[in-house]
């Protein structure tokens, strides 16, 4: 009898777990909100089952009803794509409670690399620059002043939980100091329930690295190489690329070693992400680990040819990782821009609504990861990501060309989304160069 596996989410990454599952002979279980009953997770899935009303709270981040979901449809293991629960402790305790399998890590390293001063400490003793700060959370004020004098300005003020660029405050000189305090612990206890924050060096216009690791039972740690994730808009990524123009070869195996060294150290297992700065004179430091897979795992997928969510399953299942350090080949360049519902004349304010019309590029080395089809809904309940365009070339130019390709080719009527503007970074010289930072589509555009 095959294995189950039930998928606790929705839309794009829901059906890239599902067809992976399926491919592994497994039967897979989709869970659904009322408003996801005709999503495209829910018809190719085995069984379905709602969890909840429309918003997030009832439904996918409803521990009780997802659960209850895994014990009726009797499911050996749950996979919790990214967002949502992916990187809840109590979430992974409950199901090991249960004795329903988790892919993802134990409770234990969630916690430790969730809490970014906890995070820091561990890099820290496992060898891996970090960035100047304070050690641990800085408790008030008072405490802050000559820590930050310390530190040197400008500094930032950072939420120990959390993320999406929530808690976290830029000071410039110490005048601005306390009511950046106040505003980021604030800020952090009513979107984290916590307000714990750290101070930390702000790094001008830096580069935001990513690695890609995976870890077995049987101690196996790789690194499939990193994901450029620089080119964001207000602390959201935007366009991803694989590898980077901006690493050497010896710092690219620095600071793969570095992500492998943080792996083992924090007994990390399947598949993760650890995050770093660099800055111009060629130094990085860590900045965070992600204890799920990522939205931009396929450029990794491409450059190498792993399949990360097969990879996932398998740990989970207490297998070895299915190739060894040495089968690891990096080819060509890859790229991935995120479609998103929104308007960019506007503010980028969300557009939800009816997709009248939809059609993907297809062709050599073109994917489409999506959960739309014409006919299909953008719900304001979620996250308004339409799709994720990635393309692979012999190189960087022919990346380049060939998704300016394919975003000519898309063609999405009924919502506004941000397809020109992935298609004006395309050809900035700032992108062509490769010459850009976190900070570079803000001074672009609003």
């Amino acid at each position: 009898m095959p294995l189950k596996i039930l998928i606790a989410n929705r839309g794009e990454i829901a059906l890239r777990i599902l067809r992976a599952a399926h491919e592994l002979n497994m039967e897979t279980v989709a869970v659904y909100s009322m408003a996801d009953q005709d999503a495209l997770h829910v018809k190719l899935a085995d069984e379905a089952y709602c969890i909840g009303e429309n918003f997030s709270k009832d439904s996918y981040l409803n521990m009780e009803n997802i659960i209850s979901a895994a014990v009726l449809s009797e499911a050996n293991l749950i996979h919790p794509g990214y967002g949502f629960l992916s990187e809840n402790p109590l979430f992974r305790r409950l199901l090991r409670a249960c004795s329903i399998g988790f892919i993802g890590p134990s409770e234990e390293t969630m916690e430790a690399m969730g809490d970014k001063a906890r995070a820091k400490e561990l890099a820290k003793n496992a060898g891996v620059p970090v960035v100047p700060g304070s050690d641990g959370e800085v408790n008030s004020y008072e405490e802050a002043i000559p820590v930050a004098r310390e530190i040197g300005y400008p500094i930032l003020v950072k939420a120990s939980s959390g993320g999406g660029g929530k808690g976290i405050r830029i000071v410039e000189k110490e005048e601005d100091l306390k009511g950046a305090f106040s505003g980021a612990k604030n800020e952090a206890k009513a979107n984290f329930g916590e307000d714990g924050v750290y101070l930390e060096k702000y790094l001008r216009n830096p580069r935001h690295i990513e690695f890609q690791i995976l870890r077995d039972q049987h101690g196996n740690t790789v690194h499939l190489g990193e994901r450029d994730c620089s080119l964001q808009r207000r602390k959201q990524k935007v366009l991803e690329e694989s590898p980077s123009p901006s690493l050497s070869q010896s710092l690219r195996e620095k600071m793969g070693a570095s992500a492998v060294a943080l792996a083992e150290a924090s007994d990390y297992l399947g598949a993760g992400t650890i995050e770093f700065l660099l800055d111009d004179h060629g130094n990085y430091y860590f900045m965070e680990m992600n204890t799920r897979i990522q939205v931009e795992h396929p450029v990794t997928e491409m450059v190498t040819g792993v399949d990360l969510i097969k990879e996932q399953i398998r740990i989970a299942m207490g297998e070895k990782l299915s190739f060894d350090k040495e089968d690891i080949r990096f080819q060509g360049h890859a790229i991935e821009c995120r479609i998103n519902a929104e308007d960019p004349l506007n503010g980028f304010a969300p557009s939800p609504g009816n997709i009248d019309f939809l059609h993907f590029p297809s062709g050599k080395d073109i994917r489409v990861d999506s959960g739309c089809y014409t006919g299909s809904k953008i719900l304001p309940y979620y996250d308004a990501m339409v799709a994720k365009i990635i393309v692979h070339g012999r190189n960087r130019e022919e990346a380049i060309l060939k998704m300016r390709s394919a975003l000519y080719e898309l063609t999405i009527q009924g919502i506004k989304t941000n397809q020109l503007y992935q298609e004006e970074i395309l050809s900035h010289d700032s992108f062509l160069s490769g010459a850009y930072h976190t900070l570079t589509l803000d001074q672009l555009r609003g």
